[in-house]
């Protein structure tokens, strides 16, 4: 596997970490952020933060792995 994808891929699997396995540790009532609790603005901001931080994955791989002239057609 290229260096690239390797970080892409585990760039791509932090927001499932963030919203999987680092749930529990977050589980809280207090304190209240912009009138939620803590465990739904985690949700929510982690929710928000996934495209970006896939796109940021998706630039690593073709900043490393550029297309191949083939398939460019």
């Amino acid at each position: 596997m290229r260096k690239g994808t390797r970080f892409a891929l585990l760039l791509g699997a932090v927001p499932f970490l963030m919203l999987v396995f680092a749930l529990p540790f977050v589980n809280r009532a207090e304190p209240v952020i912009l009138g939620f609790p803590f465990v739904l603005f985690w949700i929510l901001l982690w929710v928000a933060l996934t495209p970006l931080v896939l796109f940021l994955a998706y630039k690593i791989e073709k900043k490393f792995n550029p297309p191949d002239d083939e398939e460019k057609r």
